[in-house]
């Protein structure tokens, strides 16, 4: 009786200090599971596509999951190892109290109901950057210019200050003169250049009007309806995502690649590391890059990329330098700009492709900005730190370039999101050929080389994927589904997908190319996307992102074709 009496008491207990419901697991709880539920709201009752998230105390690794369309979802058993496990989830509009579950070897059940969010504050707060723009009234030079402010933040920030049309003037002067690396931790600011004004002008701008109306300079919460875009459906549910946390919070993962041991190295954008991550351990290790440029330089870097020896190379930006690694040996070396410092002013080395350096020693680079002398497109020999700056005659289209691509023969592709024309530079006689987009009013932006040498990019500008085929010079383009992706990368699987991924909603899509229909993977988190990088091995291809804003890397492993 004593003994009854005790066990009671324990469960009771228990009951009382967690959220979780113990009890006996349903029958239909899946074996294979470590941990299943549905999710549920008394809005909509059961919930399709809901992002349910679980991490373990005490890791940096957590994995997400998506109900399906019975609002069941499911953690497969190989991806939760025992322990206590604290659960969130994503689903615009709704919210979960704090909740924590249990995983022993016996399959664990967690129902999770949701309550609806009515405040409008808590639900635009929710929201990506593109349900923001979309909901915000506006031309679309005016949510043109709204998009600019996600380079370097949220537009949470945007929209909940309180400034007037006067008080935006010196914000809006002071934003201007932030580099495109800039984050609320690390504001770096542009190299001083010609005659800076004392004061902004005195009548507000026509952008800083736009702000101030649809801000709370002048009302305490939004006047026009806040539009959310729908949840995942679908084959969309069926994807299982890890996020890995890097060690530094303030890191900005722009760039990455993967070595032949399987680890994943990673750019930073905005401060002086690179590192490398083991998936397999969730380790990371970092490595500092040494400043060539001091003062008030911004520093970080942006392309990643690897040689066929195994080195890694590391664009690293307004230090006007490339960096490379060689993991065997752990040396590091920097190669220096040979142009004097002088003519550097606000240019900044931002991309670098050895891909295919063996081939004749060379390699690519470019320089974004074209200011003084060191803006433009590089030809580089390491071994004898020989640049040689790639010129094209008179009266030839603009070839300023974003990104430079190399093909397997060493040639190298040049692309520019506000240009109209894609380019290809001979790497044996520095000619240049040039090549329409047939959509017009926006170009390229990142790109990668498949295996047959195509070219895959990211229209940003223009909510497009492009494809050039070098055999037919032709470019063949595909249109994202869903407003502001703004596609910034582009990669094929050399397989069937294609994928992408941008700045403003929360979306990586994959496309089948061969039936042109898209498949959009809600991310875990609000996740402002750069470069893309896709693993092709396994049945299906998954797909890697960095959080340019957050501290992650994210990997998503779609579950069917």
């Amino acid at each position: 009786m004593r003994k009854a009496t005790l066990l009671a008491a324990i469960v009771v207990g228990l009951a009382v200090a967690d959220t979780t419901v113990i009890g006996r697991v349903p029958p239909d709880t899946p074996s294979d599971a470590a941990l299943s539920g549905t999710v549920t709201s008394p809005v909509e009752g059961a919930m399709e596509g809901v992002l349910v998230g679980a991490k373990k105390a005490g890791s940096t690794v957590a994995t997400w999951v998506v109900s399906d369309a019975r609002g069941e979802y499911r953690f497969p058993r190989d991806r939760m190892e025992p322990g206590r496990y604290a659960v969130t989830v994503r689903a615009v509009g709704y919210e979960l109290r704090g909740t924590s579950v249990e995983v022993t070897a016996q399959p664990a059940r967690l129902d999770l109901p949701l309550d609806k969010v009515t405040r409008a504050s808590a639900l635009a707060m929710q929201m990506s950057n593109a349900e923001l723009i979309l909901s915000a009234p506006g031309t679309p030079v005016q949510k043109t210019g709204l998009g600019g402010c996600v380079n370097c933040h949220t537009l949470q920030r945007v929209l909940f200050s309180r400034f007037t049309a006067e008080e935006w003037m010196p914000v809006i002067q002071r934003m201007a003169r932030h580099t495109n690396n800039s984050s609320p931790l690390h504001p770096w600011v542009r190299p001083i250049e010609g005659p800076i004004r004392a004061a902004p002008p005195s009548a507000p701008s026509a952008f800083a009007t736009y702000l101030a109306s649809v801000n709370l300079s002048a009302r305490d919460s939004f006047d026009f309806p806040l539009t959310t875009l729908p949840r995942p459906h679908g084959k969309a549910t069926q994807v299982i995502y890890t996020v890995y946390e890097l060690p530094r919070p303030d890191a900005s993962p722009h760039d990455t690649v993967f070595d032949a041991q399987g680890n994943v190295w990673y750019s930073d954008f905005n401060s002086q590391f690179f590192g490398k991550l083991d998936p397999k351990t969730g380790k990371v290790t970092e490595y500092t890059v040494p400043q060539n440029r001091l003062g008030q330089i911004a520093q970080g870097g942006l392309q990643i990329d690897i040689d066929r020896q195994g080195r890694i190379y590391y664009g690293n930006m307004s230090q006007m330098q490339i960096a490379r690694l060689d993991p065997k040996t752990g040396k590091l070396e920097t190669f220096r700009s040979p142009l004097e410092e002088s003519s550097f002013g606000d240019a900044h080395l931002t991309m670098v492709d050895p891909a295919f350096q063996h081939l004749d020693g060379k390699l690519w680079a470019n320089v974004a900005f074209d200011t003084g002398e060191a803006g433009g497109t590089w030809h580089i020999d390491l071994a004898t730190n020989t640049w040689t700056r790639v010129t094209y005659p008179a009266g030839s289209p603009s070839a300023r370039a974003y990104d430079v691509v190399a093909d397997s023969k060493n040639n190298s592709y040049g692309m520019q999101m506000t240009n109209d024309k894609l380019w290809k530079t001979d790497g044996k006689t520095l000619q240049t050929v040039w090549y329409d987009f047939p959509t017009k009013g926006a170009g390229c932006r990142r790109g990668h080389i498949d295996a047959q040498d195509r070219l895959w990019c990211g229209v940003f500008h223009g909510n497009r994927l492009a494809m050039f085929d070098p055999k037919t010079e032709k470019i063949t383009e595909w249109t994202a589904p869903t407003p502001w992706t703004r596609p910034y990368d582009a990669q094929f699987d050399d397989r069937t997908y294609a994928w992408t991924a941008g700045m403003d909603n929360d979306l990586a899509l994959r496309l089948n190319v061969q039936t042109g229909e898209f498949t959009e993977y809600l991310l875990p988190h609000e996740t402002n996307v750069r470069h893309v990088e896709v693993q092709k091995s396994g049945a299906l291809s998954s797909f890697w992102l960095g959080n340019q804003h957050g501290n992650t890397l994210i990997h998503i492993e779609p579950l069917a074709p």
